[in-house]
């Protein structure tokens, strides 16, 4: 997928990498990402003094998710720079994580860090427009395309002193 070559890196001293992820790359799987087309990924590698090694890289890609209120399909662009650290422990260093890198590793592979980065990125709330109207919830039709007769039921009374402490 996405490797760097260790050796390579220890003699050049940085290292410039890039490359696609195909949307139906099993990297993907289990990961809910409906992608519509590669993810890209370019960037340097170097190496930090402890041993550790540093990726500065970009991912872009776009994502294909569903408006949160109507259900319409909605296309999400996603630019991405993020500083991965490699190491050979999984401590919690100083604003990250140091992912684990076996200290015999010949290579470095970064596709699931790729993934990992791209998951929390992803906004699970996402919206067609900010003043999406949403589906009616009597009949089901999308009120931004038409509108309905639906008569909502009255409120329960349960909620009342719920309602009477919020307007005050």
């Amino acid at each position: 997928m996405l490797t760097l070559d260790l050796a390579r890196l220890e003699r050049e001293g940085t290292l410039e990498f890039g490359g696609t992820i195909p949307p139906d790359a099993t990297l993907w799987s289990g990961s809910d990402l409906s992608l519509r087309g590669p993810v890209t990924v370019s960037g340097t590698a170097r190496f930090a003094g402890s041993g550790e090694v540093l990726v500065d890289a970009r991912i872009s890609g776009r994502l294909q998710q569903e408006c949160r209120r109507c259900l319409s399909v909605v296309v999400t662009e996603l630019e991405l720079d993020r500083l991965l650290v490699f190491g050979d422990s999984e401590e919690i260093g100083d604003g990250g994580e140091i992912r684990p890198m076996g200290v015999e590793a010949t290579e470095l592979e970064l596709g699931e860090a790729v993934r990992e980065e791209l998951i929390l990125a992803t906004d699970p709330f996402v919206l067609c427009s900010p003043d999406c109207l949403g589906l009616c919830p009597g009949c089901g039709i999308d009120q931004n395309r038409e509108t309905c007769d639906c008569v909502l039921e009255e409120r329960d009374p349960r909620w009342d002193a719920l309602r009477a402490l919020k307007s005050e």
